[in-house]
C-alpha cells in the first residue's frame, strides 16, 4: 500500500473566504515504511496572509513573491498524489482547501476521487477519547522528538505525523530495549538512522546448528504429520526454480 502524508500551511482558515494554500509538504509510506521520497513546495497565495496564520507558521507574503502558483505545481502535485491514501491531521482543513485550489482550474479535480484519506486526529479521537490530540500532544504521548517545532510548517508536520501514526496504528519506527522510559506510550523516541551506516553483518548456521535444526523438524513432524518451516521451504524453492 502506497500511503502519502500531508501537510499544508495557508493564508487563514476558511477556502470559502478564498484563503489560500501557501505550502504543501508530503512524505511518501510504501507498506508503512519511509521511502525517502517526498513532495515540498511554497505556493504564492495571490492575496494578503492573516497575521494569525503568520503567527502559526512564520510564512510571510514577501517570503512568497517569487514562488510559483498554484496552477504553476498543481500537476505535479497531483501525480505524486495520484493514487495513494493520505494521511492527514484534521484532514476535512486539508482536503477543503486542496479541493478549493484544484477547483479553479481548468482539469477541475475532487481529492476523495482520487486518493483514499486517512484522519489522523479522528483516529486519536478514538484511541484517546478525552485527552487532547493536537499534533504536538500526540508527540509526547508517542515519545516522537518535534524539538525542532518551533512554528508549523507543511514538510516538518508531515514527517513528524508520519511517525505518530505509524505508532498510533501499532507500527514500531523505533526498538526501544530501555527499560526505565519515562514516555506515556513506553516507546523511545524515534530516532532516524543515517543513510550511510554500515550494512548489518549476516551471521549464517553452522552446519552442526542446520542437522540440530533438520533433527528436531523429523520429530515434530513424526509425531503432529506438519511442518510448516517445511512447507514454506518448499514454497520458496518452488519460486525459485
Amino acid at each position: 500500500m502506497r500511503q502519502i502524508v500531508l501537510d499544508t500551511e495557508t493564508t487563514g482558515i476558511d477556502p470559502a473566504q478564498g484563503h489560500r494554500i501557501i505550502e504543501i509538504g508530503c512524505v511518501e509510506l510504501v507498506e508503512r515504511q519511509l521511502t525517502g521520497r517526498h513532495y515540498h513546495v511554497y505556493v504564492n497565495p495571490e492575496r494578503d496572509i492573516e497575521a494569525e496564520a503568520i503567527a502559526v507558521h512564520g510564512i510571510t507574503n514577501d517570503a512568497l513573491a517569487d514562488k510559483p502558483l498554484f496552477r504553476d505545481v498543481a500537476e505535479e502535485f497531483f501525480q505524486f498524489i495520484d493514487g495513494a491514501e493520505l494521511v492527514i491531521h484534521n484532514a476535512a482543513f486539508d482536503i477543503g482547501f486542496m479541493d478549493a485550489e484544484f477547483a479553479r482550474l481548468r482539469n477541475k479535480r475532487v481529492t476523495r476521487e482520487f486518493c483514499g484519506v486517512v484522519d489522523t486526529l479522528a483516529l486519536a479521537r478514538a484511541k484517546h477519547p478525552g485527552q487532547k490530540n493536537n499534533l504536538d500532544a500526540l508527540c509526547k504521548r508517542y515519545g516522537v522528538d518535534n524539538s525542532n517545532r518551533e512554528l508549523h510548517g507543511a514538510l516538518l508536520d508531515a514527517e513528524i505525523l508520519a511517525d505518530v501514526y505509524l505508532l498510533m496504528t501499532g507500527g514500531q519506527t523505533a526498538l526501544s530495549l530501555d527499560a526505565g522510559s519515562d514516555n506515556a506510550s513506553g516507546v523511545e523516541a524515534v530516532r532516524r538512522l543515517a543513510a550511510d551506516r554500515k550494512p548489518l553483518r549476516v551471521v549464517r548456521a553452522r552446519q552442526e546448528e542446520m542437522a540440530a535444526h533438520t533433527r528436531m523438524l523429523d520429530t515434530i513432524e513424526s509425531s503432529s504429520g506438519q511442518v510448516l518451516w517445511r512447507e514454506i521451504e518448499q514454497k520458496g524453492q518452488s519460486v525459485e526454480q
